[in-house]
């Protein structure tokens, strides 16, 4: 398990998307977390593995299992 830093961000593709753009420029999609995580704006911290085989309608970036996250 990994731990990363960002912004949750929503994109408009397929109905929305809810992603995180962490703070090296990587956006991952984010699988997991809750409605608190899913704040547009919101600075998290969030421990997770990604899932770079998985691939989605979007095609935003891997997918990010969230397994915890704390606002940061």
């Amino acid at each position: 398990m990994a731990s990363f830093s960002g912004v949750v961000t929503k994109s408009d593709l397929e109905g929305g998307i809810w992603m995180l753009t962490a703070d090296d420029g990587t956006s991952y999609q984010l699988r997991g977390g809750g409605d608190g995580l899913r704040k547009q704006g919101q600075r998290v911290k969030v421990q997770g593995s990604v899932d770079k085989g998985a691939m989605g309608i979007g095609m935003t970036g891997p997918f990010l299992d969230v397994r915890s996250w704390a606002a940061s």
